[in-house]
């Protein structure tokens, strides 16, 4: 049976934060959902310290073989999430990861201590694309920053934490690499590549925000890049993640050394893409039995 963290998975296959609410699939499905539950571990939406109301309209443009994003991490905030939401979530018949983001090390520190006070918490991924007022850098983007706040949080907790990699910098090993030093628990990539597009009817961005990020099977040669750099500089589990939308793309990543993969602009065409997956992965990894052929005697 694979784990992350120590943590025991049903198959290799989860969601990737964001692209997937729980909440409202069971809403639709109603219990038929905890039933039969498409990914062996569950990671929330990014929540942050207070209340964010997201980016302003339009959030979602197609691309070619992908999907720009703009959807500005709306979420009720860390309070509004351990009274409204994780009650609901504690119901999931999988482990439960927390995704959770700030902007200084003490609001990072106050997510994670309240977080993983919490019994039905399994672990907290930390997403790091995000302003540092101490240094005015981008966490995520700077091995020492990351390193930095990883031992904040490390005495923290001794749940595990995974660090959600930036996909949009040089050198994204020397990031795992500080992640790994700081005392993280496992790396997960890649996250979005910033991207532009343009409205053809207006001429201009398609987006509300201006930019956005690029996801979907565009995006998985990065992916898949980025995950092998990462794996030859750090000896920590990875979860991978861009593009998968098969079996056979999961296979890749985990081909290159990653522990577990996510699916994510998958969700948005399939809802049971997570099931998919894992099935065709079983499929793609089972040893095939070729028959001798017979003997033609005469």
């Amino acid at each position: 049976m694979p784990e992350l963290c120590g943590i025991e998975l049903a198959h290799p296959v989860i969601n990737a934060s964001g692209t997937y609410d729980a909440i409202a699939a069971r809403k639709v499905f109603g219990d038929a959902l905890l039933d039969d539950f498409p990914f062996a571990a569950f990671v929330s939406k990014t929540i942050t310290p207070e209340p964010r109301a997201g980016n302003a309209p339009r959030r979602i443009w197609e691309t070619p073989s992908g999907m720009l994003n703009s959807i500005g991490l709306p979420n009720k905030g860390l309070e509004g999430f351990l009274a409204e939401d994780l009650p609901q979530l504690r119901e999931l018949p999988v482990p439960l990861i927390v995704s959770i983001m700030a902007t200084t090390r003490e609001e990072f520190a106050r997510c994670v201590e309240r977080v993983a006070a919490r019994r039905e918490v399994a672990a907290i991924e930390l997403n790091v694309s995000c302003p540092n007022v101490h240094s005015g850098l981008i966490v995520g983007e700077n091995p020492s920053e990351t390193e930095a706040l990883l031992q904040t949080l490390r005495p923290l907790s001794e749940k595990p934490l995974i660090v959600k990699l930036t996909p949009n910098v040089a050198d994204p090993a020397a990031v795992a690499a500080g992640a790994e030093r700081g005392g993280a628990d496992a790396v997960s990539l890649i996250n979005t590549l910033k991207g532009t597009a343009i409205d053809p009817a207006t001429g201009a961005p398609a987006l509300g925000n201006g930019y956005g990020g690029l996801s979907g099977p565009a995006v998985r040669p990065v992916a898949l890049e980025q995950v092998r750099s990462v794996r030859a500089a750090v000896g920590l589990p990875i979860v991978g993640m861009g593009g998968i939308a098969t079996g056979g793309d999961a296979a890749e990543f985990l081909a290159l050394g990653a522990a577990a993969v996510a699916v994510g602009t998958e969700n948005f065409r399939d809802p049971r893409a997570g099931s998919r997956v894992a099935e065709e992965l079983e499929s793609s990894l089972r040893p095939v039995r070729i028959s001798e052929p017979a003997l033609d005697l005469d």
